[in-house]
């Protein structure tokens, strides 16, 4: 088989674009592929890592290339040039950012950005023949860095990444560069999943026909987040918030504890329980207002 021929599908994979080694495991000689250069048959983009004639310079070149230059695995693209893969930025960065272990040392060409840190396989991919941090943490990272963070967070969080995949990504980088700020976009966005399942909730119930309940009713200093009234029945959603909120964690609780000894009935579900088991969700607060009838 000819050297071209057994470059032809590692192009298609990667977007025309072939490293120095790849070339030569392929049987062309460095120097054939020195000499393509010269006659611009080939375009050098980073030493050693080029750009065959025939194929478009795109983003999806400019992110694949830094990432050769970076030698592959265990390299990974991350941040916005990770969520422009995953197609969370509609635009691609300026600057593609690449995470490397800690103790390799690289100089970042123009256009790359190189960040040393040991990452948990967890947040780890390989995703069209690319290794990239995987979506919580790139949707994380990137709101750490592009304007309006909180509604990029937000919008990745309706279309590509689920809270508590999110929430996990999150404990493993706790201590890192911008931590503060991410927590701080962690608990506002807990809040969001909270109400969401506050909603999913409600939807249970109007889709079992079950009526009488209120929500956020006032119960001392405190809002029951959906209570049955007539039949003293307090159902509280254990949401994602007070799981980054200590606080928040305390002030439940202590909450519990006053709706229970004023002989009031009480029901916790989590957005497991209510995403993961509705029937059986609306199963127990139906025979628990029967119980109370």
């Amino acid at each position: 088989m000819s050297p071209e021929s057994l470059l032809a599908p590692l192009l298609e994979r990667q977007a025309g674009v072939v490293t120095l080694a790849q070339a030569v495991a392929a049987g062309v000689s460095a120097s054939t592929v020195h000499r393509r250069v010269r006659a611009r048959a080939w375009e050098l983009l980073h030493p050693g890592v080029y750009l065959v004639g025939g194929h478009r310079y795109t983003d999806e070149v400019r992110i694949r290339a830094a990432w050769l230059w970076a030698g592959g695995a265990p390299a990974v693209v991350s941040g916005p040039a990770a969520a422009y893969w995953y197609r969370m930025l509609d635009r691609a960065p300026a600057v593609v950012e690449l995470t490397v272990p800690r103790g390799r040392h690289l100089r970042p060409g123009p256009g790359m950005s190189v960040v040393r840190r040991d990452l948990s396989p967890a947040d780890l991919v390989t995703d069209r023949h690319l290794d990239v941090t995987a979506e919580p943490l790139t949707a994380l990272e990137t709101a750490l860095g592009v304007p309006d963070g909180s509604v990029f967070l937000d919008r990745a969080l309706q279309r590509h990444v689920r809270f508590p995949a999110l929430y996990r990504a999150y404990c493993r980088n706790v201590g890192r560069h911008g931590a503060s700020r991410a927590a701080q976009l962690i608990t506002a966005s807990a809040d969001r999943a909270d109400s969401a399942a506050e909603r999913l909730l409600v939807t249970l119930l109007r889709d079992a026909g079950i009526t009488g309940w209120v929500l956020g009713h006032p119960f001392g200093a405190w809002r029951i987040d959906l209570a049955f009234p007539a039949e003293k029945l307090a159902i509280e959603v254990d949401g994602w918030a007070w799981h980054v909120d200590a606080e928040r964690f305390r002030n439940d609780r202590r909450k519990g504890n006053a709706i229970t000894r004023a002989g009031w009935d009480l029901l916790r579900y989590t957005w497991h329980a209510l995403d993961g088991e509705p029937a059986e969700t609306v199963a127990e607060i139906a025979g628990a207002l029967a119980t109370a009838a």
